[in-house]
Order: structure tokens, then C-alpha cells, then sequence
């Protein structure tokens, strides 16, 4: 099958995931350059450019602002931070995530033990199993999230989180140059409708009414470009014709996809998760039914992209 070496992309009749062969560019920091030495734990990675298990660190307990910094750096660097054999409480989950701003609340999801704590796992289903952004419909999505394993499954039920600076870095520069500029709309309805009664649903809808955001965002501690769309909740490019939209989205989506881009971890009960929300996208594999796997999350409020 041809391809258009100035698009990037393949004809319309081809399927969604359309990614050229070959060796791809995985530089993991702004110039990739050397890494600097972590002092107040040990740096595991998981993978090549997102992605690392952090060890020799107790967050139940108040962090010096040394150690503070240095989770922050860690989290910026490698977009996705596990710390193994934490065990904490929400509370002491809460006080985690309060360490880095201000916390969110989403009404469209079960309550923890406090509005600001959301609780996966409880019902029969999982609706997690898509490509996302957290709150991406949100005009100040979140910044990042602190996820806890509270029951683990015994096989299945692991998260992946893709790298979506990596992913537009790989882009053709046709495809860059239409997207640069472009702006995107997010909205609710598409990730929520499956699971919220229409009544629901609706009044949601006037809570949480679609936004624009751009579709390539430059993160605002980084700098990097970084791809910002995603399957669950972006509908449509704004001044294109719906068909170059969908067709244009479909590729975008598709990045995600790409398993050199990815980083995919095993749970273990009281591992804790913390990821930057504005450089990744993450699916939770929804492989582990008949068994529970029930998880709680914060997410710290986040600042609009530009």
C-alpha cells in the first residue's frame, strides 16, 4: 500500500492505525541529553522514554522539600512514576497529591471516602479500556494523578501510558503542519454516555459543556510539543470539513498505539501510581474479570493548554 510521503498518511479505505515502519526517534527529554543523578532514591526505568519505579521513598510520611524536588523532576522526566510497597491510606493519599496542587473533583465518577478521592472497581465493569486524558473536556484538565492499587487481581488488570511528546515528535511534517495551529474539541459525551442514565447525562452536560484545546500543546514545565488528542473525549477538528476531521483524528489517535511509545506495568497491592496528565495517555486493560480490581485516584487541577 503507498503512502503519502508529505501526509504521513495512507487512503482513506486503509484502517485507523496507519504508522509508518522502521526506526522511530525516542528521545525521552527536551535534546535527550545526559541524566542527572537522583540523590534521595533509586530510579529503576521501565522503559525507553516514559516510565520508572521509584524505591527508597516512604510517602506516608512528609517529604523534605529535597525530596519533594526530586519526585517532581522525576515525575517531569520520565512522564510516569510507580512507587512499589506503599500501602497508604486515602488520607495519606490525599496529603500526596495536595504536595503538588490543588486536587480536583470529578462528579462524573464514584466518590472515595472524600469528594476528592474517586473509586474505581466497585461495579460489575470496567470502562477505563480506551486511550484518554483525564478530564482533557475540562477548559483546565488535570495536571497529573496519584493512583493507588487497593485490590489487585490475580492476572490481568494492568495500566498502560503512552507518550504523546514522543508521538508527535515521530509525526510526518505534513501532518505537523496541519496540526499546529489547529484547535480540537473535547467533550464528556463520548467517554461518559455508555455508563450515565440519560437524566444524568444531561445535567452533566451543563456542568461539563464541550471546550476547545489545542491539538498539539507546548507543556508549561518542559516546553515540549506534545500531541493532545484523544479516542475518548475529542470529537473534531475546529474549521475542517467533518470528513478531514475524522480522518485526520483517526491518525492521531492511532500514536497512542505504538508500542515503542509505551510503558505497561503489573500491579501489585499498595503500589502507587503518579503521572503528568499533560504529557501521557493511559489505558487500563480490562483483561482480569471475573475478579475485582479496585483502585482509588486523585487528580491535581491542572492550568489551560496552550
Amino acid at each position: 500500500m503507498s503512502v503519502d510521503l508529505d501526509t504521513g498518511l495512507r487512503p482513506r479505505s486503509t484502517p485507523a492505525i496507519d504508522l509508518l515502519e522502521g526506526e522511530r526517534l525516542l528521545c525521552r527529554l527536551p535534546g535527550d541529553g545526559p541524566d542527572r543523578p537522583y540523590e534521595a532514591f533509586t530510579v529503576t526505568p521501565l522503559a525507553r522514554t516514559l516510565g520508572a519505579e521509584i524505591t527508597g521513598v516512604d510517602l506516608s510520611r512528609p517529604p523534605s522539600p529535597e525530596l519533594l524536588a526530586e519526585i517532581r523532576r522525576a515525575m517531569l522526566e520520565w512522564k510516569v512514576l510507580f512507587f512499589p510497597g506503599q500501602h497508604l491510606t486515602s488520607a495519606q493519599q490525599v496529603d500526596f497529591g495536595l504536595l503538588f496542587g490543588e486536587l480536583e473533583t470529578n462528579p462524573l465518577l464514584e466518590a472515595g471516602d472524600t469528594a476528592d478521592v474517586v473509586r474505581f472497581g466497585a461495579g460489575p465493569k470496567t470502562f477505563e479500556n480506551i486511550w484518554h486524558v483525564d478530564t482533557s473536556f475540562r477548559p483546565e484538565p488535570a495536571m497529573g494523578a496519584v493512583l493507588r492499587m487497593v485490590t489487585a487481581p490475580p492476572s490481568g488488570g494492568d495500566t498502560m501510558w503512552a507518550d504523546m511528546a514522543v508521538a508527535y515528535d515521530n509525526l510526518s511534517a505534513g501532518v505537523k503542519s496541519r496540526i499546529d495551529d489547529a484547535v480540537a474539541v473535547h467533550d464528556m459525551v463520548p467517554g461518559f454516555a455508555r455508563f450515565l442514565d440519560p437524566a444524568k447525562l444531561a445535567e452533566l452536560e451543563d456542568t461539563f459543556p464541550p471546550v476547545t484545546h489545542p491539538v498539539v500543546r507546548t507543556h508549561p514545565e518542559t516546553g515540549r510539543r506534545t500531541l493532545y488528542v484523544n479516542a475518548s473525549f475529542t470529537t473534531r477538528i475546529v474549521g475542517m470539513e467533518r470528513s478531514e476531521s475524522d480522518e485526520l483524528l483517526r491518525h492521531l489517535f492511532a500514536q497512542a498505539h505504538v508500542p515503542e511509545y509505551q510503558v505497561r506495568y503489573r500491579w501489585a497491592e499498595g503500589t502507587v501510581a503518579f503521572w503528568d496528565n499533560r504529557a501521557t495517555q493511559h489505558y487500563a486493560v480490562g483483561d482480569y474479570h471475573p475478579h475485582k480490581r479496585v483502585m482509588e485516584r486523585v487528580a491535581i487541577a491542572g492550568d489551560r493548554p496552550f
